[in-house]
């Protein structure tokens, strides 16, 4: 099969394709043929040994220190079972599904444990939407349902809510019946609101810090506020939520902010088959339409990873590992 390899830590040309050997599944696992995949921003932090402020030494002692401990990168994946172990139950030959595993999504098959974060594919989206769910709509539940615990008619501000995570998490915040402000550029004014936006902030002309004290959760998708800047527009209560954290606000957790009774709250995304399967249920009900904004062939994984980098896009950059599911780029 083919598959991404990143050998060493440095810029996208890195990143090669080489024939490896298909997994064999074990009694317990599923082979799965991958349709597509999404490049998300981990994926070029780890290839780049780009880390958060602080964490360099941490990240490298996790993710290797002379070079990746995981040669094959990706962790999100769709596609068809084409092999069931002896005592799989969950699944069939055929099923199509959608999953996430710590590594080996950027290839053309994976193997993994019938019992691990994978459900059945939603038949109203195709398989780069199924692969951005794992990714984007996962991390925006994790924040907003469970860290956050959102609730209805409150006021909810996402930062980069354009981007491959912010932009479902405003559908998210939707859906969980808030009040939603997003903020990004202001050339995606028109699309913010489309996924559902109450308001948007354009951070070019607009300070979202000149409010007051506004909103009850901010979920902060690019590192745009420090806790001290964010303070100043939550309400009583206010919860900060970041998907980049480092030293200082482990210590900020760890603080009791009793004026006000603001908190800081951060963590990884890890999804079970329990939560995939209530984000399919969402997206066969319309509450979630995950958006690519380009499709790269696997040969081209390069030139997503600098998509990426950008950090400004619309949505989600995918890679179509099959070649029925290549189309043109689609903003």
């Amino acid at each position: 099969m083919k598959a991404a390899i990143v050998p060493q830590y440095g810029t996208p040309d890195v990143i090669k394709i080489e024939d490896r050997p298909i997994p064999k599944p074990s009694s317990k696992e599923v082979l799965v043929q991958i349709h597509a995949s999404v490049v998300t921003t981990g994926d070029w932090r780890l290839r780049a040994a780009a880390y958060p402020r602080g964490l360099k030494l941490v990240g490298r002692m996790v993710s290797g220190i002379f070079k990746p401990r995981h040669k094959i990168p990706g962790v999100t994946f769709s596609g068809i079972v084409v092999a069931v172990g002896s005592e799989v139950t969950r699944f069939a030959k055929g099923d199509p599904v959608f999953g996430v595993a710590n590594k080996g999504g950027h290839a053309e098959y994976i193997a993994v444990v019938e019992d691990s974060a994978i459900a059945v594919k939603p038949a109203e989206i195709d398989f780069a939407q199924a692969a951005a769910l794992p990714f984007g709509a996962a991390t925006a539940y994790h924040f907003l349902k469970r860290m956050g615990r959102v609730q209805p008619g409150e006021k909810v501000l996402v930062t980069g809510a354009s981007g491959g995570v912010g932009h479902l998490a405003v559908q998210m915040a939707k859906a969980l019946g808030a009040e939603v402000t997003g903020v990004a550029s202001a050339r995606n004014d028109a699309f913010v609101k489309e996924l559902g936006a109450d308001h948007m902030i354009a951070y070019e002309t607009t300070d979202p810090l000149s409010q007051g004290p506004v909103y009850d959760a901010i979920f902060d998708t690019i590192g745009l506020f420090d806790f001290a800047k964010a303070r100043k527009i939550l309400r009583k209560g206010g919860r900060l939520l970041v998907t980049e954290g480092a030293w200082r606000e482990v210590f900020q957790m760890m603080v009791p902010w009793r004026q006000n009774g603001h908190r800081i709250k951060f963590g990884v995304s890890e999804p079970d088959a329990a939560e995939l399967e209530e984000l399919a249920a969402m997206s066969k009900g319309g509450l979630l339409r995950p958006v690519i904004e380009a499709r790269f062939p696997l040969d081209e994984i390069s030139e997503a990873h600098r998509a990426v980098e950008t950090r400004r896009r619309r949505g989600v950059i995918a890679l179509n590992i099959r070649d029925q599911e290549l189309s043109s780029v689609a903003a």
